[in-house]
């Protein structure tokens, strides 16, 4: 299965992607769900390996999944009531009138937002909702935390495609023209060892593209340093992203 023709950062390492991405927590699925006024089916697009969409399961009777990447699809976590699909996200293949609520969680800037948005009214029944989610840069508890900032805005600042910054701003500055529905920002969890952590970092499109350029990969330098730092590199330490959801009225333009 070939994959679609997109800005494609992640199929390479699709497999580090659904090992390590961070999981969403509990409070942001009930609140996607107590904005919609029907929970019969729910539009996730550029699902990547389906970190939202199982989630999405637990409160809505069926989730259909969609991600231009055949390699992220293929590593996609099953679940009841989740219907994995490749296709873009500005072409899901569905009906008209046929989601209550359209998802993009950590891959809206990377879309074609005229393309997306007018698939968006289409596939959008009466009182539909969208919910555009970013999380930011992480943070460590303890002393580590300011050597990955050092490497978030100095050591591979240079790498990250220019649609980054809408992740940095909490899309606060992505196009979007719907009725906005406030939603209180949320912070996202995880307890990790220094390897998790490590392991996330692998996974940055930055990365990736230092380690073209550089031909070798800055993380290693950076785990040096964190390991000296950390202590046991067993010992789970708590990670915080800022997360936000920039969620509109489909059917008010």
């Amino acid at each position: 299965m070939k994959d679609l023709c997109f800005k494609d950062y992640f199929s390479k390492n699709a497999v580090g992607y659904a090992l390590y991405r961070p999981s969403y927590p509990t409070d942001l699925i009930n609140k996607l769900a107590n904005l919609c006024s029907s929970h019969q089916r729910v539009l996730d697009c550029a699902c990547g390996t389906g970190q939202l969409s199982v989630l999405l399961a637990e409160r809505f009777n069926e989730v259909i999944a969609t991600d231009a990447s055949a390699a992220q699809i293929e590593q996609a976590e099953s679940k009841a009531g989740v219907l994995y699909k490749v296709a873009g996200a500005e072409e899901s293949g569905l009906a008209d009138q046929s989601v209550d609520l359209i998802t993009v969680a950590q891959a809206a800037h990377w879309l074609d937002l005229d393309a997306f948005y007018h698939e968006v009214q289409r596939v959008a029944r009466p009182n539909a909702v969208i919910a555009l989610i970013s999380y930011g840069i992480l943070h460590v508890d303890g002393a580590e935390d300011s050597a990955l900032q050092q490497f978030y805005y100095q050591t591979i600042s240079e790498y990250w495609p220019i649609e980054r910054k809408h992740v940095e701003d909490g899309y606060q500055s992505l196009y979007f023209p719907f009725a906005e529905i406030t939603v209180p920002p949320i912070n996202m969890y995880a307890y990790w060892d220094l390897e998790e952590l490590i392991g996330y970092l692998k996974t940055w499109s930055a990365v990736h593209r230092a380690q073209e350029v550089l031909g070798y990969n800055p993380v290693d330098q950076l785990q040096d340093k964190l390991r000296r730092q950390w202590g046991n590199a067993k010992t789970k330490k708590k990670i915080t992203w800022p997360l936000t959801i920039r969620a509109g009225s489909v059917n008010i333009i």
